[in-house]
C-alpha cells in the first residue's frame, strides 16, 4: 500500500502502458482518474480498476479538455499527489516517416501529441497539485537510439527528458519533483498499429532478440517503476530519467 490514499491522474490510462500504471497504482492503494479519448475503453478500464477510480474522456492536445480533467478530479478527490503524463505515441492516420517523407502537418501532429501536450498537461495540473507531489513524464528509449522513420518522435521524447530537468527547477519552491520514466519495447496493442496482424509476432521477436533480459516488457513492469516514482520512497529523486527497458539502451548484445 505504498500509495494509500494518494490521489493520482494517469493520462492515457485506458490502455497499454497507461493502464498498466493505473492498475499498479490501484493495487498500491491509490485513487483518482484515468483519461483517454475512447469512452468504451475508459469504461472497461475503470471497471477493472475498481470504485476508487473514475474515467474522464479528454484529448490532451486540447487545453480546455486538460482543464476539465483536473477540475473533475479535484472536485471528486481533492488535490492531486501524483500525475503521470503518459498520453502520446502514434498519431492515428498519420504514419511516422523519414525526414524526406513527413511534411509540416505530420511534424506538427507528432509534436503536439508527444511534446506540446506534455508541457500543457503539467501547466494545467499545477493549481490542483499538492506541494511535494510527484510528476512522472513518460519518455521512451527512442530518445537514446535512432530507428528508421522515428526522428520526430525520438526528438520529442528527448525534449521530454529536458522538460523534467527544467520543470523540477521551476517547481523547487513547491517541492514538486518531476522525473521521466522511459519504457523500452513493451507488449501492448501498439504493435498492431505498425504492422499487419500476420507480421506482429515476427516484429515482437525481432525486439526480443535485442533485449538483454530476453523478453518484451509488460505494462506491469512500467507500473511497478511508476509506483516507486509516485511514492514517498523517491523523494530525493528529481530531474532524472529511469530506463525500464530490460537493458536494451545501455547493453549491446553485439549480434
Amino acid at each position: 500500500m505504498k500509495l494509500k490514499n494518494k490521489v493520482t491522474v494517469v493520462t492515457g490510462g485506458n490502455s497499454g502502458i497507461g493502464f498498466g500504471i493505473s492498475a499498479s497504482f490501484s493495487k498500491e492503494g491509490a485513487k483518482g482518474a484515468i483519461t483517454g479519448r475512447n469512452q468504451q475503453t475508459i469504461d472497461k478500464s475503470v471497471e477493472q480498476l475498481g470504485t476508487n477510480f473514475i474515467g474522464i474522456k479528454g484529448d490532451v492536445t486540447n487545453l480546455d479538455d486538460l482543464e476539465l480533467i483536473f477540475k473533475e478530479t479535484f472536485n471528486k478527490f481533492g488535490k492531486i499527489d501524483a500525475l503521470v503524463v503518459n498520453a502520446g505515441g502514434v498519431v492515428d492516420g498519420t504514419p511516422m516517416g523519414s525526414v524526406s517523407d513527413v511534411g509540416e502537418d505530420g511534424f506538427d501532429k507528432y509534436m503536439d501529441l508527444n511534446l506540446k501536450s506534455v508541457y500543457f498537461t503539467v501547466q494545467k495540473a499545477l493549481p490542483y497539485l499538492n506541494d511535494g507531489s510527484s510528476i512522472i513524464l513518460i519518455g521512451s528509449t527512442a530518445s537514446h537510439r535512432a530507428a528508421p522513420g522515428m526522428s520526430i518522435y525520438s526528438a520529442a521524447k528527448a525534449a521530454v527528458v529536458s522538460f523534467a530537468k527544467g520543470f523540477s527547477l521551476d517547481l523547487l519552491a513547491r517541492r514538486i519533483r518531476v522525473n521521466v520514466l522511459s519504457p523500452g519495447s513493451i507488449d501492448t496493442p501498439v504493435f498492431d498499429k505498425f504492422a499487419p496482424p500476420e507480421q506482429v509476432d515476427l516484429i515482437k521477436q525481432f525486439w526480443v532478440n535485442q533485449i538483454p533480459v530476453g523478453r518484451l516488457g509488460q505494462p506491469a513492469d512500467i507500473g511497478n517503476a511508476a509506483v516507486f516514482l509516485a511514492s514517498d520512497e523517491s523523494t530525493f529523486i528529481l530531474g532524472s530519467e529511469l530506463l525500464v527497458d530490460g537493458g536494451m539502451t545501455n547493453i549491446s548484445l553485439m549480434k
